[in-house]
């Protein structure tokens, strides 16, 4: 990092615990969550670290984003970091890097070097492994110290050195440190190609051509070029050391000079720094060392002496000093005769250096170029021949590779600087804020916030501009309220971000798009796939778990796909994605479903069923029926089971298979399960109150499922109303109690304790669970309608029955026959002992008032 990005932050998670890192500092804990702060999100440029669809790190940097070096490396070094056995090992990992490394042995043999560094000097793998140093490089004795003084464990960076590459001349920086690998010690050896800054440096350097004491520095201090005037400062004889830091130039008193380290590293932080330093021969110089417009490099500079060339112009020198746009006064020949500051700042030169040359001219050889805003270039004009006044937006190109927007006015101006047209004003307003602003705001609107990729409305745009064929395929991940709750918000956007940085990995590798739809639904588009590929490479996406903190988070989803025909552009194939989503979503968990025209109509019934059911409490479109059950060794009734049916204004009388799913969604179905367990209670206090002498103990049953008791809401609204009347007899699925859990005991224990008699309801078909009868205080059985029906010619139906008859008596339970239809079906129920059976061979489902009817003749 030091090398490759000195000035960014890694968030990277290694083994059980995030750690902060930064170039010059040492590492900082971070906790267990790789959760970026706030303020990343709010500036400066985050890179996400990525491998095999993990979220390794996270890179930021104020201002322009890593380089793709620093990224290749840290996401190479951190990927080896989490793998076992092979690849962990430092030899292997040395040759993969993608920048000049070398790993030397504690005696300077070389032991491993990557590819790059092989390229950098021109040698071969022969050429290198297994030789000491001083035979690899006898031509550089000054490398050799260094790597000398690091096998000796103390970290060098390297002064600057041109090295030879085929017809190109390079200059290269590096570090050589001691290293403590898996397999030994040793040194390792860094370098990296700063010609671009070289380059830079020439291009600035033109523009200070002086007598007077000034440097041009890296950011790291290293010395780039330096005036004569700064060269005369160096005793007589001294070497110029190009590339050794400023503080260790000889020139200083006490070198290395502290204070001028201090001014350089102030500086490369972004300040201004002005302090009087010490020379070697004597007396002092007043320093000031800043940034340029160069990124990655400072000039220092001496006191400066008067400036001869700035002629004092009354009132508008004032101006242009007060002035907050970038302003350049030139006369009738072109010639800059003042400058601001602002300007001098956005071209990157000292503003006494400009005055009294060519505008046009030194704008050229800097480098700078014009464009207008849609990137069309733009000739430099002849300013005393520009048409006045002049208004218009353009991109001003840096030699630095930044493209700023600006508004460009050209104005006359007659009067004391004279001239036979008087010269021009051209003033600069930097309009890159405020275009970028507009941009961060077009941006955000058609992004996540939290994952980075398109929302809703950008994946709808960006659809609508891509016609290609392909799939979308939609998720939505499952339990995802529940999971809130159990991990928390923090933890939640940890597996977002995670989920959401495979998703993108995937709309990467097949050129198509990725979104966040809503908390916890997303998106792909994948050109060229059809919809069994496409969904194959979203469920690859479900696989292996996500890492939140300690622990390993597996999610489902349910997964809709949709595919899009040539013919049929448009952002339609999202919606139809959608549609099958909810259809699979309403399937249960881990569901997929693939889209048909159908399908819509189902979810748009569904939808309105939804939204009737919401008002049907209210409109009193709710009702109980009864079905009896009759006592097979008494043959009369003692109980019923309370059914309930909504009476829909359209549909008809429904059963609760249409629209309990629906109800389970929200709150919703704790208000129906309240009004069921009190009409019930009202239905058995009307039987009790009607037959007195023959019913004073009739007892009526309802269903209620246990996962909507267990929300907050659930118990605790019934709890007065089953307190006070007296618990029906409550019946729950088979399938339920197939969660052993303390919760799942303690819930059943507590209706026990308010009355309740427990039934497991539909046991032996499907989800049952023997150790359930006894581990739950239940009093009763009841038979799965599938089992009854087989009944009496299946023969093995026959045995299990009796069998369960049978282990149910054993275990003190009664047995209740549900779905008997026929007087045989009854009959052989009643020789295999059964305790009790309801059906249509008895009655069919009652009201409440003709139950009652039914009980006075039977």
């Amino acid at each position: 990092m030091r090398v490759h990005t000195p000035r960014a932050t890694l968030l990277a998670s290694l083994g059980d615990e995030v750690f902060r890192v930064r170039a010059d500092t040492p590492p900082e804990r971070a906790g267990t969550d790789l959760v970026p702060p706030d303020e990343w999100f709010e500036r400066g440029e985050m890179t996400w670290l990525t491998r095999d669809g993990s979220l390794l790190g996270l890179l930021w940097q104020e201002g322009p984003p890593p380089p793709d070096a620093a990224v290749q490396v840290l996401t190479l070094l951190l990927a080896a970091a989490r793998t076992e056995g092979a690849h962990r090992d430092t030899e292997v990992l040395i040759t993969q890097l993608p920048v000049a490394t070398a790993w030397l042995t504690d005696e300077l043999t070389v032991r491993k070097v990557s590819r790059p560094f092989l390229e950098l000097f021109g040698l071969t793998e022969p050429d290198v492994h297994g030789r000491p140093v001083h035979e690899v490089f006898h031509d550089r004795p000054a490398l050799v110290q260094a790597l000398t003084q690091a096998g000796a464990g103390r970290s060098v960076r390297l002064p600057d050195e041109q090295v030879t590459q085929g017809a190109q001349r390079l200059w290269i920086r590096g570090e050589a440190r001691p290293y403590f690998g898996a397999a030994a010690a040793g040194v390792m050896l860094t370098l990296q190609d700063v010609t671009g800054e070289y380059e830079r440096a020439a291009r600035v350097s033109a523009l200070l051509d002086t007598d007077a004491p000034a440097a041009l520095l890296a950011d790291s201090g290293a010395v780039l070029q330096a005036s004569q005037g700064f060269l005369a400062l160096l005793p007589a004889g001294a070497p110029v050391v190009t590339g050794a830091p400023l503080w260790s130039w000889s020139c200083f008193a006490n070198v290395p000079s502290e204070p001028v380290r201090d001014l350089v590293q102030l500086a490369a932080t972004g300040g201004a720094a002005r302090a009087d330093v010490q020379l070697a021969g004597g007396g002092s110089l007043n320093l000031r060392v800043r940034r340029t417009s160069e990124p990655g490099l400072l000039v220092a500079e001496g006191e400066a002496s008067a400036r001869e060339g700035r002629a004092p112009l009354g009132v508008m020198s004032q101006v242009l000093a007060l002035s907050e746009d970038a302003t350049i006064l030139v006369d009738h020949a072109g010639r800059a005769q003042l400058v601001s500051e602002r300007a001098a700042t956005l071209l990157g030169v000292e503003a006494a250096r400009l005055v009294g040359l060519a505008v046009t001219r030194v704008i050229s050889e800097m480098g700078v170029k014009i464009f207008t805003p849609e990137g069309e270039p733009i000739s430099l004009p002849d300013w005393k021949d520009v048409p006045l006044p002049l208004r218009r937006e353009v991109l001003l190109a840096l030699p630095d590779g930044t493209v700023r927007q600006m508004e460009l006015r050209a104005t006359g101006v007659g009067g004391e600087a004279g001239g036979a047209r008087g010269s021009v004003l051209l003033t600069l307003r930097d309009l890159t804020a405020l275009r970028r602003a507009q941009a961060k705001i077009r941006h955000d609107a058609r992004h996540d916030a939290l994952t980075g990729l398109l929302n809703r409305t950008g994946m709808r745009e960006a659809l609508t501009r891509q016609d290609a064929p392909g799939a979308a395929v939609c998720l939505d991940i499952d339990g995802f309220s529940e999971l809130n709750a159990a991990l928390g918000r923090t933890a939640c956007d940890r597996v977002l971000i995670q989920l959401a940085a495979r998703l993108n990995d995937l709309s990467s590798e097949t050129r198509g798009l990725s979104a966040r739809l809503a908390d916890d639904s997303f998106v792909v588009f994948m050109p060229g796939l059809g919809v069994a590929e496409a969904l194959n490479r979203a469920e690859a996406v479900l696989d292996s778990p996500l890492r939140v903190g300690q622990r390993d988070v597996q999610l489902t989803a349910a997964l809709g796909v949709a595919d899009r025909q040539a013919d049929a552009p448009g952002d339609g194939v999202l919606a139809s994605a959608e549609v099958a989503m909810q259809h699979a979503k309403r399937q249960g968990r881990a569901q997929r479903s693939v889209y048909r025209p159908v399908l819509r109509d189902e979810v748009a019934r569904a939808f309105e069923l939804e939204e009737a059911l919401r008002g049907a409490l209210d409109r009193d479109q709710f009702t109980l029926l009864y079905q009896p059950a009759l006592s097979l060794k008494r043959g009369r009734a003692q109980s019923a089971e309370a059914l309930l049916r909504w009476n829909h204004p359209t549909l008809g009388l429904l059963a609760p298979a249409h629209f309990l799913e629906l109800a389970s969604r929200s709150e919703l179905i704790t208000h129906v399960s309240e009004w069921v367990v009190q009409e019930a209670v009202l239905g058995r206090q009307a039987v009790r109150a009607s037959l007195p002498e023959r019913h004073a103990n009739w007892s009526v049953s309802v269903n209620l499922g246990l996962e909507e008791l267990r929300r907050s809401a659930g118990l605790r609204r019934l709890l007065p109303l089953l307190s006070a009347e007296g618990a029906p007899d409550i019946e729950v699925s088979a399938g339920s109690l197939l969660d052993h859990s303390q919760e799942t005991l303690g819930l059943l224990e507590q209706l026990r304790s308010l009355g309740a008699r427990l039934s497991v309801d539909d046991f032996g078909d499907g989800a049952s669970s023997l150790a359930a009868l006894t581990r739950f205080p239940l009093s009763a059985v009841k038979l799965h309608p599938t089992l009854t029906a087989r009944l009496p010619d299946d023969e093995k139906t026959l045995t299990l029955v009796q069998g369960t008859i049978d282990l149910a008596h054993n275990l003190g339970l009664k047995v209740v026959a549900v779905g008997v239809e026929t007087a045989d079906q009854l009959g052989v129920l009643r020789e295999l002992g059964c305790d009790a059976a309801q059906g249509y061979a008895i009655t069919p489902p009652l009201s409440g008032e003709h139950l009652i009817d039914w009980l006075r003749d039977h």
